[in-house]
């Protein structure tokens, strides 16, 4: 007996999201070059604002329709790698920028290192995103094989509470420093320390800004064990923030710091 063919009609998914996003997106040069190009400072500022209240209203909306769906699906494991490769685009040019820098000022690089680099600073925060990297992961493991969205919901509250402490401590020690003398503009390895551990607390930031919207999801069940791969993704990124606080502190304290 002849089997007959499986046929599967085509499904398109359509979303209106998108839309105020880009235009969004594409509002925020335009306001750029406006306040400093034309001097145009208060159209500027009005098309600023319109464009961040888009994308909010975009993603918010983007957002809502994904977790209204009955289960994820798509390229999100590939999306957020192909994310993180230009992330470390990003840091390894300012790693190479810094390390050419030491290597060019080697003779008074020595004159240019503060007494206020901490090394145990260092080490205080390195212990710190470990111990938020452990959390991260009981959150994402208690999400997808128990189910138990309030025990994921505790643990990414951990892990965002051990992120706001690192932010706290690096930026008290950025004012200390400051403030006895040590500044973006005092010498290279000035410059080369702030942007390298600049760069890196932004995206602290941006980690623990996705960490409350992850929490918010588990605590109105949207996000369950059918749905994980936002957290998945959440805790992908923060463990590429934790191991590139490595090569951070390693180059900015370290190879920064000595005075040879």
């Amino acid at each position: 007996m002849a089997q007959g063919a499986v046929h599967h009609e085509a499904h398109h998914e359509v979303s209106v999201w998108p839309l105020p996003v880009g235009i969004g997106t594409l509002l925020v040069p335009i306001a750029i070059t406006m306040y400093f190009h034309y001097g145009w400072q208060m159209p500027a500022l009005i098309t600023g604002g319109i464009s961040l209240v888009l994308i909010l209203i975009g993603a918010a909306g983007w957002a809502n329709e994904h977790f209204s769906q009955e289960g994820d699906f798509g390229f999100g494991s590939l999306g957020t790698f192909s994310f993180l490769v230009s992330e470390i685009v990003i840091f390894g040019t300012l790693f190479s920028a810094f390390w050419m820098a030491r290597t060019a000022h080697a003779q008074e690089w020595s004159n240019w290192v503060p007494e206020g680099v901490s090394l145990a600073m260092a080490g205080i925060l390195t212990l710190i995103l470990w111990a938020s990297s452990f959390t991260i992961y009981k959150a994402e493991v208690t999400l997808e094989e128990d189910g138990n969205t309030g025990k994921a919901l505790m643990w990414t509250f951990a892990t965002f509470i051990l992120g706001t402490v690192f932010v706290v401590l690096h930026v008290s020690e950025w004012m200390h420093l400051w403030k006895n003398g040590f500044t973006l503009s005092s010498n290279m390895y000035g410059t080369g320390f702030y942007s390298l551990t600049g760069l890196h607390t932004s995206h602290v930031l941006v980690g623990l800004l996705a960490q409350l919207y992850v929490m918010w999801l588990l605590a109105t069940g949207k996000m369950n064990k059918d749905k994980p791969t936002l957290l998945k993704g959440v805790s992908v990124y923060w463990h590429f923030v934790d191991v590139m606080w490595m090569l951070v502190a390693g180059t900015a304290y370290l190879v920064g710091s000595t005075a040879i």
